[in-house]
């Protein structure tokens, strides 16, 4: 199923090419508010019922609150996930560095949670560390697994950097009192960057539920999209996720609603030989260099 993400909605940069164009100059609080309402409007009368937020999103978990409140949306009519691990420290600046800052220890966790819950708490069905990887320390760390385990909401992992399969091998051994922690795993899987796959469909048969985040490689696949795919390249890539078979989620990264319409165009897709396409993946390595020099516009 398609899901939205609210990465790009939630704060006035993004990394993802073409965000400034589109967004233009209405980047206010309040603009982005009713931006992200309409998208979240748009997705949700086009059958989208999974919305992934975090504490780093700027504003984004305060957007979706507030949408969800005034929409009168019931927990048991949709399915919010969102993040802890990074501090959003922009100041609603689209140049700022850094953007966010990263911290996985159980102090962050402790500051974070009561955020998150204060603002999402009726609706929360997942709670994720957010880009957790082998050297963060969240693998190894006894007192943020305990907590987690005491929040009293599934948890799960989002994955980040070209050691995504080795880092998620590991999450799936995590245990707190012999029971697997994490029961979710969100992470980065496209044309251009598909080498997790084997261990996303590991973590589907260990009974994980699998997310993929950044379907068009943070519009990689949009703006150098090679011929054959169509005049509507985040269609067939968004499609290539959401027919892998251990994907459950995939998350729509749209900032305006002809995108989001555009994502929802790939549900209809049943039918894609994707080793047509198979020359596009690059060594993970240079794909997370390259997207790592992408700028925040």
């Amino acid at each position: 199923m398609l899901g939205l993400g609210l990465a790009a909605l939630g704060r006035p940069g993004y990394l993802t090419l073409g965000h400034g164009d589109d967004l233009g100059s209405a980047r206010s609080p309040d603009a982005l508010e009713l931006r992200c309402r309409q998208v979240c409007d748009a997705a949700w009368d086009g059958g989208v019922r999974w919305f992934d937020a975090a504490r780093s999103y700027g504003l984004a978990e305060q957007f979706l609150a507030g949408w969800l409140s005034d929409r009168q949306v019931s927990h048991d009519e949709v399915t919010v996930s969102s993040k802890w691990g990074y501090t959003y420290t922009a100041g609603w600046r689209v140049k700022a560095d850094p953007q966010e800052v990263k911290d996985h220890s159980a102090a962050a966790l402790g500051r974070q949670w009561p955020e998150t819950h204060a603002l999402l708490g009726p609706w929360l069905d997942l709670y994720q560390v957010h880009s957790a990887t082998l050297d963060s320390g969240v693998l190894y760390d006894r007192r943020v697994h305990e907590s987690l385990a005491e929040l009293g909401v599934p948890v799960g992992v989002t994955l980040s950097g070209p050691g995504q399969a080795e880092t998620l091998r590991r999450a799936i051994d995590v245990t707190v009192g012999g029971m697997p922690l994490w029961s979710a795993v969100q992470a980065t899987w496209n044309l251009m960057e598909p080498s997790v796959g084997p261990a996303l469909a590991d973590a589907k048969a260990a009974g994980w539920t699998v997310i993929v985040k950044e379907a068009v490689a943070n519009g990689r696949l949009v703006t150098n999209a090679p011929p054959e795919m169509g005049h509507d390249p985040a269609t067939f890539a968004i499609a290539a996720a959401l027919l892998q078979p251990w994907a459950d989620v995939v998350l729509s990264g749209a900032v305006t609603v002809g995108q989001l319409h555009s994502n929802l165009a790939a549900a209809e897709v049943t039918n894609l030989d994707l080793e047509r396409f198979s020359h596009l993946a690059v060594d993970p390595a240079i794909y997370w260099r390259d997207r790592a020099a992408l700028p925040w516009t």
